[in-house]
Protein backbone atom coordinates (compact mmCIF):
# COMPACT_ATOMS: atom_id res chain seq x y z
CA UNK A 1 0.00 0.00 0.00
CA UNK A 2 2.56 2.73 0.62
CA UNK A 3 4.20 1.74 -2.35
CA UNK A 4 0.97 2.60 -4.27
CA UNK A 5 0.77 6.11 -1.97
CA UNK A 6 4.39 6.63 -2.89
CA UNK A 7 3.59 5.93 -6.83
CA UNK A 8 0.49 8.37 -6.82
CA UNK A 9 2.15 11.65 -5.24
CA UNK A 10 5.00 10.83 -7.42
CA UNK A 11 3.48 10.62 -10.72
CA UNK A 12 3.12 14.21 -11.31
CA UNK A 13 6.40 15.20 -10.98
CA UNK A 14 8.16 12.70 -13.05
CA UNK A 15 5.27 13.42 -15.68
CA UNK A 16 6.63 17.08 -15.66
CA UNK A 17 10.44 15.66 -15.77
CA UNK A 18 9.46 13.30 -18.59
CA UNK A 19 8.13 15.87 -20.90
CA UNK A 20 10.07 18.77 -20.30
CA UNK A 21 13.63 15.96 -20.51
CA UNK A 22 11.92 14.87 -23.87
CA UNK A 23 11.37 18.29 -24.77
CA UNK A 24 15.12 19.24 -24.19
CA UNK A 25 16.53 16.60 -25.28
CA UNK A 26 14.17 16.81 -28.71
CA UNK A 27 15.45 20.35 -29.16
CA UNK A 28 12.28 21.66 -28.71
CA UNK A 29 11.98 25.29 -27.53
CA UNK A 30 9.53 23.76 -24.69
CA UNK A 31 8.92 27.30 -22.96
CA UNK A 32 7.89 28.49 -26.07
CA UNK A 33 5.39 25.39 -26.88
CA UNK A 34 4.24 26.18 -23.11
CA UNK A 35 3.40 29.48 -23.52
CA UNK A 36 1.87 28.48 -27.57
CA UNK A 37 -0.13 26.22 -25.88
CA UNK A 38 -1.19 28.46 -23.01
CA UNK A 39 -2.61 30.65 -25.85
CA UNK A 40 -4.59 28.27 -27.63
CA UNK A 41 -6.22 26.90 -24.57
CA UNK A 42 -7.31 30.13 -23.45
CA UNK A 43 -8.91 30.72 -26.78
CA UNK A 44 -11.00 27.43 -26.30
CA UNK A 45 -11.97 28.43 -22.50
CA UNK A 46 -12.85 32.21 -23.73
CA UNK A 47 -14.78 30.18 -27.04
CA UNK A 48 -16.77 27.51 -24.75
CA UNK A 49 -17.31 30.24 -21.84
CA UNK A 50 -20.87 31.47 -22.73
CA UNK A 51 -21.93 27.89 -23.35
CA UNK A 52 -21.09 26.88 -20.11
CA UNK A 53 -22.27 29.87 -18.70
CA UNK A 54 -25.73 29.38 -20.12
CA UNK A 55 -25.78 25.92 -19.27
CA UNK A 56 -24.91 26.19 -15.75
CA UNK A 57 -27.43 29.25 -15.16
CA UNK A 58 -30.32 26.99 -16.80
CA UNK A 59 -29.58 24.39 -14.40
CA UNK A 60 -29.73 26.69 -11.60
CA UNK A 61 -33.03 28.44 -13.17
CA UNK A 62 -35.01 25.06 -13.67
CA UNK A 63 -33.96 23.49 -9.88
CA UNK A 64 -34.67 27.08 -8.32
CA UNK A 65 -37.85 27.22 -10.23
CA UNK A 66 -39.38 24.02 -9.23
CA UNK A 67 -39.74 22.96 -12.56
CA UNK A 68 -37.08 20.04 -12.21
CA UNK A 69 -39.78 18.79 -9.07
CA UNK A 70 -42.43 19.10 -11.34
CA UNK A 71 -41.06 17.32 -14.03
CA UNK A 72 -39.93 14.48 -11.98
CA UNK A 73 -43.47 13.94 -10.47
CA UNK A 74 -44.81 14.11 -13.97
CA UNK A 75 -42.44 11.33 -14.93
CA UNK A 76 -42.97 9.07 -11.97
CA UNK A 77 -44.98 6.89 -13.98
CA UNK A 78 -42.87 5.70 -16.62
CA UNK A 79 -40.74 5.51 -14.59
CA UNK A 80 -42.05 3.13 -12.57
CA UNK A 81 -42.89 1.36 -15.21
CA UNK A 82 -38.89 0.61 -15.65
CA UNK A 83 -38.42 0.62 -11.82
CA UNK A 84 -36.55 3.47 -11.62
CA UNK A 85 -37.34 5.47 -8.53
CA UNK A 86 -38.99 8.68 -8.23
CA UNK A 87 -36.23 10.30 -6.41
CA UNK A 88 -33.52 9.29 -9.36
CA UNK A 89 -35.95 10.66 -11.98
CA UNK A 90 -34.35 14.14 -11.46
CA UNK A 91 -30.93 13.15 -11.07
CA UNK A 92 -31.26 11.21 -14.48
CA UNK A 93 -32.68 14.62 -16.02
CA UNK A 94 -29.80 16.70 -14.63
CA UNK A 95 -26.85 14.00 -15.26
CA UNK A 96 -27.88 15.09 -18.86
CA UNK A 97 -26.42 18.38 -18.47
CA UNK A 98 -24.61 19.28 -15.55
CA UNK A 99 -22.28 17.01 -13.58
CA UNK A 100 -22.03 19.03 -10.78
CA UNK A 101 -25.83 19.96 -10.51
CA UNK A 102 -26.35 15.91 -10.26
CA UNK A 103 -23.58 15.54 -7.80
CA UNK A 104 -25.96 17.87 -5.90
CA UNK A 105 -28.97 15.79 -6.05
CA UNK A 106 -27.11 12.82 -5.11
CA UNK A 107 -25.78 14.68 -2.21
CA UNK A 108 -29.51 15.60 -1.11
CA UNK A 109 -30.42 11.49 -1.83
CA UNK A 110 -27.49 10.64 0.74
CA UNK A 111 -28.49 12.81 3.20
CA UNK A 112 -32.13 11.86 3.24
CA UNK A 113 -31.37 8.25 2.26
CA UNK A 114 -28.33 7.43 3.23
CA UNK A 115 -24.89 6.55 1.13
CA UNK A 116 -25.80 2.78 1.70
CA UNK A 117 -29.48 2.84 0.97
CA UNK A 118 -30.73 1.49 -2.54
CA UNK A 119 -31.49 5.27 -3.43
CA UNK A 120 -27.44 5.47 -2.57
CA UNK A 121 -26.50 2.91 -4.23
CA UNK A 122 -28.63 3.51 -7.55
CA UNK A 123 -27.33 7.18 -7.42
CA UNK A 124 -23.88 6.15 -7.57
CA UNK A 125 -23.82 3.45 -10.13
CA UNK A 126 -25.80 6.21 -12.14
CA UNK A 127 -23.39 8.87 -11.47
CA UNK A 128 -20.36 6.55 -12.67
CA UNK A 129 -22.08 5.26 -15.76
CA UNK A 130 -23.54 8.32 -18.03
CA UNK A 131 -22.24 10.67 -19.22
CA UNK A 132 -23.63 14.87 -19.73
CA UNK A 133 -24.23 13.76 -23.27
CA UNK A 134 -26.05 18.02 -23.46
CA UNK A 135 -22.85 19.60 -21.98
CA UNK A 136 -20.95 17.38 -24.06
CA UNK A 137 -22.69 18.09 -27.23
CA UNK A 138 -22.62 21.91 -26.88
CA UNK A 139 -19.03 22.64 -25.13
CA UNK A 140 -17.01 19.91 -27.69
CA UNK A 141 -18.78 20.57 -30.89
CA UNK A 142 -19.32 24.24 -30.07
CA UNK A 143 -15.89 24.82 -29.43
CA UNK A 144 -14.31 23.03 -32.55
CA UNK A 145 -17.62 24.30 -34.88
CA UNK A 146 -19.37 20.84 -35.72
CA UNK A 147 -23.22 21.86 -36.20
CA UNK A 148 -23.54 18.49 -37.86
CA UNK A 149 -23.56 15.63 -35.21
CA UNK A 150 -25.41 13.07 -36.89
CA UNK A 151 -25.83 10.25 -34.72
CA UNK A 152 -23.99 11.59 -31.62
CA UNK A 153 -27.03 12.83 -29.26
CA UNK A 154 -28.92 9.41 -29.97
CA UNK A 155 -25.71 7.56 -29.26
CA UNK A 156 -25.37 9.31 -26.00
CA UNK A 157 -28.49 8.94 -25.38
CA UNK A 158 -28.82 5.40 -25.59
CA UNK A 159 -25.49 5.09 -23.43
CA UNK A 160 -27.13 7.23 -20.49
CA UNK A 161 -30.33 4.71 -21.32
CA UNK A 162 -27.95 1.50 -20.80
CA UNK A 163 -26.24 3.45 -17.87
CA UNK A 164 -29.57 4.17 -16.11
CA UNK A 165 -30.72 0.39 -16.24
CA UNK A 166 -27.72 -0.90 -15.35
CA UNK A 167 -27.56 1.36 -11.97
CA UNK A 168 -31.38 0.33 -11.00
CA UNK A 169 -30.39 -3.63 -12.16
CA UNK A 170 -27.14 -3.25 -10.50
CA UNK A 171 -28.02 -1.58 -7.09
CA UNK A 172 -30.60 -4.32 -7.04
CA UNK A 173 -33.93 -2.23 -6.92
CA UNK A 174 -34.75 -4.39 -9.65
CA UNK A 175 -36.33 -8.30 -8.09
Amino acid sequence: MKFLIFLSEAMVPLMIFYIVGFGLLSGRPVLDDFIDGAKDGMKTVAGILPTLVGLLVSVGVLRASGFLDFLGELLQMPAALLHIPPQIVPVVLVRLVSNSAATGLVLDIFKEYGTDSSLGLIASVLMSSTETVLYCLSVYFGSVGITRTRYTLAGGLIATAAGVAASVVLAGAVR
